[in-house]
């Protein structure tokens, strides 16, 4: 599956952090993310953190057009493929975007990268599904422009 997203983030250079494109702040929130799961005295991650970082990342990245595209892709693959066209008959994006942030917020994870990778892969079926679920799409992509243009 391919999925390419007609948003282009462009940001302007700012004063404070001289420009950061979507690709520099989908860096950044990777960089947090791993930060928080591998241990951090300074990021100390909980369920629902580690969901949200991973929907910002999957946002960020797969609009970035880099290789961390690659990986929100992929993650966004693997629960559409489980979900989609299988036992539960088609649902359609949004169901998959509704199961996914079912998993990812209701249940107690002992590990966060379930998820955080969950969250990622429903950075990329949010922009898929459309409707309601392209509202936190949109509000992300419009923080990012007007923190990349600080």
């Amino acid at each position: 599956m391919n999925i390419s997203l007609a948003t282009d983030v462009a940001m302007a250079a700012g004063p404070v952090f001289g420009g950061a494109g979507t690709a520099g702040l989908a860096l950044t929130n990777g960089i947090v993310l791993l930060a928080g799961l591998r241990g951090s005295d300074r990021v100390q991650l909980t369920r629902d953190k580690a969901g949200a970082l991973g929907i910002g990342l999957g946002v960020l990245s797969s609009t970035a057009d880099t290789v961390l595209s690659q990986l929100s892709e992929g993650s966004a693959q693997v629960p559409t493929a489980l979900i989609q066209d299988g036992a539960f008959g088609d649902i359609g994006m949004g169901g998959v975007a509704l199961g996914l942030t079912a998993v990812i917020f209701l249940f107690r994870w002992k590990k966060l990268i379930i998820p955080a990778f969950l969250g990622t892969g429903a950075g990329v079926v949010y922009s898929q599904a459309g409707g309601i679920w392209s509202i936190g799409q949109n509000l992300i992509l419009m923080t990012a422009g007007a923190v990349g243009a600080l």
